[in-house]
C-alpha cells in the first residue's frame, strides 16, 4: 500500500530528528573547538537528484544553505558509474563548497538494498587548513592553505592513505585536522543508520515518494508567504568597513506575485584581500534573510529555498571569481542580511529589526613561544565573539548574540584549555545598543594575554568599526568596535598583528541599531537598563530624556 500524505507527514518530522541526530554526532566527536563548542557546522540529507529534503537545526544558515548547492557538484562530479556503497566523499573547494578553504564539505551516498537512494551530507569549520590561517591577509586563495577538489576521501569503505597523507603534510594540526574529517564521516554513518530503521519501520525501498511531498509541499507553502509580500521593486544601500577601502553593498528586491528576486548590481568590485564572497555564500545568506522575514515557520529545504532568485554581478565583491582570496567571507556574507532586510523593510513595514553587528567577530590566535629555545609548543587557537543584534520593532535587541549565524561562543574555559592563552575579561559592552524605543543589542569586552612565555600572533578579521549598525524608524546607531590594547593603543581591525607577552589585546564589539525614536521608550525600561548597567547615566539623561 502507498504511503499518504499523514504517513509522510509522520516521516517528515522523523527526519529532522535523524539529521538532528548526525549534528549531535558531529558535535560530540568533533576534534576542533569551533565545531564541539560552537556549532560552526551543518547536517542534511538530500535525495538522489541532491535535492536537500532535511537540515539539522544544528548549524549555521551560511553552511546549510551553500551545501544545499554543493551536494549536486558531488552528484555531477562523481557520476553513478562511481557511487559505490561505503564511499565518502569531500571537498572544501570555496565555489562548490561554503564559500572558503576552512570548511569542509562531506558527502555520502545512501544505498538500501544495494541501490543508491540519496545522500547525507555535513559540513564543519577546521581550525587550521595550511597556507596563512584564518585571515584576511592572502593576495590569492592559493595562499590560504590546501585545496581539495572533490575527491573521494573512502572508496567502497577503504580511506584513502595518500588524500591523509597530503592533508596531514599541509596543515599545522594535522591530528586535529585527519580527526575531524572522520568525525563528518562518522557523522553521515550516523544518519544513515537512522533513516535505514526509520525506512523499515515504515516499509519504503527508496526516498523518491517523500522527497517530492517534502519538497511540493515546502514550495507551496513559501509561494503563499510570499504571495502575502505587495508586489513592488524595494531597494536599499549599505556601506560597510571593508579591508583597505569601504565596500558598498548595493541590492534590489522585485517582488512578484509569488517569487521573489534579490539582485545585487551596484555592490563594490572585489578586493585586493580575503573578504571577497563566493556567490554561492552571498545566496545562502540573502535566502535567509528573505526565509526569515517571510516564511520562517517553512521547513528549509529545497522546495522552501526554490522560490528565491538570488544574483550578483560576477567580480563583484559578492560575486568573486576564481582565484580570489575569501579566507574571510564571512565577514561581508554576515552582512548580506542586513541590506537585504533594508530593502525588505519598505515592503514590510515593522516587521524586521535594526542592523545589528551582524559579523561575527572571530579571531584566529597563533600562540608562540617568546624565545625560540625555550622548546613550548606552538598553538593555534580560535574564538568565535558576537556583538549585539538590532532592536526589533517590538522588543530589545540581543546582546552579545550571533545573527545571523547562529553560533555560539566558545567558553573561556574550553578555550584556555586548547592554547597559552589567559581570558581577563569577557563582559557585556555598557552603552554600546543603540538607543530606540527598542533598544539595540550591547556588544561585550574582551581582553586577552598570551601566559608567561609566549608572545602572540592574531588575524584580525573585524568590521562595524568605521561603520556601525544603523538603527530603523528613529532609532540612533549603535555603538562601533574598536580594537586597542589595554593601554589604548589603536590597532588595526583587519589582518595579522602581534601582542607580546605582557600586553592585552582588548576587543570592544559593536553594537546593534536602536527601532523608533529613543523618547518613546518605556520610562521604567529606562531605569531597569540604567541599573543593569546596560546604558550609562549620561545616556539616559541625554537621549532617554530621564528626569528622575
Amino acid at each position: 500500500m502507498s504511503p499518504t500524505d499523514i504517513d509522510y507527514q509522520i516521516m517528515w518530522n522523523r527526519l529532522i530528528a535523524v539529521v538532528e541526530e548526525q549534528a549531535t554526532t558531529l558535535i560530540r566527536t568533533a576534534f576542533s573547538t569551533s565545531v564541539r563548542e560552537a556549532g560552526d557546522l551543518s547536517a542534511g540529507l538530500f535525495d538522489r537528484q541532491g535535492r536537500m529534503m532535511a537540515q539539522a537545526v544544528t548549524g549555521t544558515p551560511g553552511h546549510v544553505n551553500a551545501m544545499a548547492e554543493s551536494v549536486g557538484h558531488f552528484a555531477a562530479e562523481i557520476g553513478p558509474q562511481n557511487t559505490f556503497e561505503g564511499d565518502v566523499y569531500l571537498t572544501n573547494d570555496p565555489w562548490l563548497g561554503t564559500g572558503h578553504l576552512h570548511d569542509i564539505t562531506v558527502v555520502t551516498p545512501v544505498f538500501r538494498q544495494g541501490t543508491h537512494i540519496g545522500y547525507f551530507a555535513c559540513t564543519a569549520h577546521v581550525v587550521d587548513i595550511g597556507g596563512r590561517g584564518f585571515g584576511p591577509d592572502a593576495g590569492e586563495v592559493y595562499e590560504e592553505g590546501l585545496l581539495i577538489p572533490i575527491t573521494k576521501f573512502a572508496e567502497r569503505g577503504q580511506v584513502s592513505p595518500l588524500l591523509i597523507q597530503m592533508i596531514r603534510a599541509n596543515v599545522r594540526t594535522p591530528d586535529q585536522t585527519v580527526g575531524d574529517l572522520y568525525s563528518l564521516a562518522a557523522c553521515n554513518e550516523a544518519g544513515d543508520r537512522r533513516l535505514q530503521a526509520m525506512m523499515d519501520e515504515f516499509s519504503i525501498a527508496d526516498l523518491a515518494g517523500l522527497a517530492d511531498y517534502i519538497i511540493e509541499a515546502s514550495r507551496r507553502a513559501t509561494h503563499a508567504t510570499i504571495a502575502k509580500v505587495p508586489d513592488g521593486q524595494y531597494a536599499n544601500t549599505m556601506d560597510v568597513d571593508g579591508y583597505d577601502a569601504p565596500v558598498h553593498m548595493a541590492v534590489a528586491l522585485a517582488v512578484s506575485g509569488d517569487r521573489i528576486s534579490a539582485d545585487f548590481t551596484g555592490t563594490s568590485g572585489m578586493s585586493a584581500f580575503g573578504v571577497n564572497v563566493p556567490e554561492v555564500y552571498t545566496r545562502a545568506y540573502a535566502c535567509y534573510a528573505l526565509k526569515c522575514a517571510i516564511a520562517p515557520e517553512v521547513p528549509n529545504n529545497a522546495g522552501s529555498l526554490a522560490p528565491f532568485e538570488i544574483s550578483a554581478p560576477e567580480g563583484c565583491i559578492l560575486a568573486a571569481k576564481r582565484p580570489a582570496p575569501v579566507s574571510v567571507r564571512h565577514v561581508l556574507g554576515h552582512l548580506v542580511p542586513d541590506v537585504v532586510l533594508g530593502a525588505l523593510h519598505h515592503a514590510l513595514p515593522g516587521v524586521v529589526p535594526a542592523e545589528g553587528a551582524s559579523a561575527l567577530w572571530n579571531i584566529q590566535i597563533a600562540a608562540r613561544a617568546s624565545d625560540p629555545a625555550s622548546g613550548l609548543p606552538a598553538r593555534e587557537i580560535l574564538m568565535f565573539n558576537s556583538g549585539g543584534t538590532g532592536a526589533r520593532p517590538k522588543v530589545d535587541g540581543l546582546s552579545a548574540t550571533a545573527f545571523p549565524s547562529g553560533v555560539s561562543t566558545m567558553s573561556v574555559e574550553a578555550t584556555e584549555h586548547v592554547g597559552p592563552i589567559i581570558v581577563w575579561r569577557k563582559d557585556l559592552r555598557e552603552g554600546s545598543g543603540g538607543a530606540g524605543a527598542q533598544r539595540g543589542g550591547l556588544g561585550q569586552v574582551i581582553e586577552i594575554e598570551a601566559r608567561e612565555g609566549y608572545d602572540f600572533w592574531f588575524n584580525a578579521m573585524f568590521d562595524r568599526v568605521e561603520h556601525p549598525a544603523r538603527g530603523r524608524e528613529g532609532g540612533a546607531p549603535g555603538a562601533p568596535g574598536r580594537v586597542e590594547l589595554a593601554d589604548g593603543t589603536k590597532l588595526r581591525s583587519k589582518g595579522r598583528q602581534k601582542v607580546r607577552n605582557g600586553e592585552r589585546l582588548r576587543l570592544s564589539l559593536p553594537g546593534g541599531g536602536g527601532y523608533g525614536p529613543p523618547v518613546q521608550r518605556d520610562r521604567d525600561a529606562v531605569r531597569r537598563d540604567l541599573e543593569a548597567g546596560k546604558i550609562t547615566a549620561t545616556e539616559a539623561r541625554e537621549i532617554y530624556d530621564l528626569k528622575d
